[in-house]
């Protein structure tokens, strides 16, 4: 009896632990998904009913679920107020070619520096790396600068070899039945929303990293078949980095799909904008459409939720295996 009495105090404060544990991540998980909540409840109500506080109402459950909910003509004014499908295209367009393209380039340079072998390899990439520690808004402010001289510098380029003064790229834009597709560079153009995203050193760092934990022993075989380089690159290398590769493509794809502040400074039309400097038209300086402005943020949302739903298998994949063998 004493023995048991001495286990049973020796778990008590194990419980007692556990529990507190419990009930405070369980008030912390409450406390991130409350927002979430307030986007939905705010985007199915009647605008009138957004300042409403419980109090007023009688009680928590009435606040949350009022009369008018589901207000769903929420979602058909957003769309009409701004030109929302366009810049919905927009973001499909900049955030898959950004995507695609960083995906590439990385597993490009990841490539060389996990498997050739030149002089200053190592340092190099040590000097790639370290670019990582600039904020991104440090490096903005002279990509800015580059973006808005090409066009300038494109038209010299040309005057020069032609001999004649050229403005092909500083004064022209593309027009596709009357609706505004940008300028070709420079600022007011998709190559400008594109291309910077393109690069990304955590993305070389990524895919090396995983690259150098593939056996060599695949890239041997595959050299006495007779395979070049580049096939060893895209047969070998590629398919067995598939979920290192899945990885770095739904954090691009949803760091360039939340993009605010580059498309902010880079585009002034609104045909050209995409879909988060959109949507912060609904936010005014005196007055804020609460209901318009959630009801484009759920719409945001959702392509976000599909890519990690479709890539989720391979991303958690990836995660495991960087975990076991970074």
């Amino acid at each position: 009896m004493d023995e048991l009495t001495t286990l049973s105090r020796q778990r008590a404060p194990i419980r007692l632990t556990t529990v507190l544990t419990y009930v405070f991540l369980t008030a912390l998980a409450v406390t991130m998904v409350f927002p979430f909540v307030w986007m939905l409840r705010t985007a199915f109500i009647d605008p009138r009913d957004v300042s409403v506080s419980p109090e007023k109402v009688g009680g928590f459950l009435r606040w949350l679920v009022p009369a008018s909910f589901p207000h769903t003509k929420n979602f058909a004014d957003a769309v009409e107020a701004v030109p929302f499908g366009r810049a919905y295209i927009n973001s499909i367009i900049v955030s898959s070619l950004v995507t695609f393209g960083q995906v590439f380039t990385s597993s490009l340079a990841a490539f060389a520096f996990a498997r050739l072998k030149f002089p200053g390899r190592d340092k190099l990439f040590l000097a790639y790396l370290a670019t990582m520690m600039i904020p991104g808004s440090v490096t903005m402010i002279p990509v800015f600068i580059f973006t808005s001289q090409l066009p300038l510098w494109f038209d010299g380029a040309l005057s020069w070899l032609s001999g004649s003064s050229v403005t092909l790229f500083s004064h022209s834009y593309y027009m596709f039945q009357n609706t505004y597709m940008g300028r070709p560079v420079g600022l007011d153009s998709y190559f400008t929303l594109i291309v910077p995203g393109m690069f990304s050193a955590y993305g070389t760092f990524l895919l090396r990293q995983f690259f150098m934990s593939i056996e060599k022993d695949y890239e041997e075989a595959a050299r006495i078949d007779g395979a070049s380089t580049w096939g060893i690159y895209w047969r070998i290398m590629l398919p067995l980095s598939r979920p290192a590769l899945a990885t770095l493509a739904i954090f691009t794809f949803m760091g360039s799909w939340r993009a605010y502040m580059w498309p902010l400074i880079v585009t002034y039309h609104e045909d050209i904008m995409t879909l988060p400097i959109l949507i912060r038209s609904f936010q005014g300086q005196y007055r804020t459409e609460w209901t318009l402005l959630m009801a484009a943020s759920i719409m945001h949302i959702i392509p976000l939720l599909i890519a990690f739903i479709i890539g989720q298998k391979y991303f958690i994949r990836g995660v495991r295996i960087g975990g076991i063998k970074g």
